[in-house]
């Protein structure tokens, strides 16, 4: 993948998250003043560990959380100037914000193509099948798949996710684990193609993943989460170069560093709680 382009330093927040509690079922307190800026145009990922609440704030962000009994019972989530905390999701969506949800999430009953205009639901303009088009231009090989979209590979499926996602011309795409399950060929062109999107359509993107070293290659900027707060956050060349960075999540650093006992610079953001 090449080096992206240094281009959202001085780039206005197109989404603020700001010192953010989200509770389930009215007593399990699950983000801890989560506070988070996407600039317009940018590429920003959320990493962490499992459980450290990276997929609550996506969802937190979309209007999910209603789905499962959760709700943002404080701070406020801002997206291109307006507070969008706890809408309807429907109505997050007609705004400009798309989730790609992990594991896919496509309907496996319907073809490709079927898939590919339920993306574009909420449009009433006479644009889709152009967009369409696009999107056969980004993922080629889902021109030629005409059967049922459950019979697709896995890398298949996170194509036609993203494809499905550009097809309401989203302001911004929110991607939840999209190297899940995939082999490291597939995520490098997965990621590969994010970054042509973010490039070609300039569509500001958030993403949650695993995979530290393909996320941060592709990002402008980078926030680290734990037990349910942002303990670190940078750009892309300082989160690289950070060497509690690389042994936690790249796989690297220095051979001294046996334990978190032994920890120095790793110093928890107490800005938000």
């Amino acid at each position: 993948m090449s080096e992206p382009a240094r281009k959202t330093e001085t780039a206005p927040p197109l989404l603020s998250v700001n010192n953010i509690e989200v509770v389930y079922d009215e007593v399990i307190l699950v983000l801890r003043g989560v506070s988070l800026d996407v600039p317009q145009g940018s590429i920003v990922t959320l990493l962490g560990p499992n459980g450290a609440g990276k997929s609550t704030t996506l969802k937190a962000i979309s209007g999910l959380l209603k789905t499962e009994d959760g709700e943002v019972t404080r701070g406020e989530i801002t997206f291109d100037g307006k507070p969008i905390s706890n809408k309807y999701p429907e109505d997050i969506v007609r705004s400009g914000i798309f989730q790609v949800m992990e594991g896919r999430r496509i309907i496996e009953d319907m073809t490709c193509l079927e898939n590919l205009r339920l993306g574009a639901y909420t449009r009433k303009d006479k644009g889709v099948k152009d967009d369409i088009e696009m999107v056969y231009d980004y993922f080629p090989r889902l021109r030629e798949r005409n059967g049922l979209a459950g019979y697709l590979s896995g890398g298949e499926q996170q194509m036609l996710a993203i494809g499905r996602s550009l097809m309401a011309r989203p302001k911004m795409i929110l991607l939840d684990e999209p190297s899940m399950g995939l082999s490291p060929l597939l995520v490098k062109e997965v990621f590969g193609i994010i970054e042509k999107i973010n490039r070609d359509q300039g569509i500001t993107m958030l993403i949650v993943e695993q995979n530290a070293n393909f996320a941060l290659k592709v990002a402008d900027y980078g926030y680290i989460m734990e037990s349910g707060k942002v303990v670190l956050d940078g750009t892309r060349d300082e989160l690289l170069n950070n060497e509690d960075v690389k042994e936690f999540y790249l796989g690297g650093g220095s051979e001294d560093r046996k334990s978190f006992k032994n920890i120095k610079s790793y110093k928890r953001r107490k800005r938000w709680l």
